[in-house]
């Protein structure tokens, strides 16, 4: 599903124009992303939560050469997925 299917699916189940979905959207999408760079949490009861994660140097190796390389420490966007969402998608496990 493509975000354009998202605003669709939005707009018919809140009963709202699709300018509105869009609009609401990329205010959601945007807003996550704005919070979780500045080092904060997003915590959605039942979906899941979205945080800034810490990944420590490591070696690595350069795929042409073979070569080992260092690869910088850095920050990355993490997703946990709530227990509802889990539960959804693999209800047997």
């Amino acid at each position: 599903m493509n975000k354009a299917e998202l605003v669709d699916v939005i707009a018919s189940k809140a009963n709202v124009t699709k300018k509105d979905a869009d609009t609401i959207l990329s205010a959601i999408t945007e807003t996550i992303v704005e919070v979780v760079s500045s080092g904060d949490k997003v915590s959605l009861v039942g979906f899941g939560s979205f945080e800034p994660r810490q990944r420590s140097a490591r070696e690595g190796r350069n795929p042409r050469s073979g070569e080992k390389m260092q690869i910088p420490a850095t920050r990355v966007p993490g997703f946990a997925p709530g227990k509802l969402f889990k539960d959804k998608v693999a209800p047997n496990s």
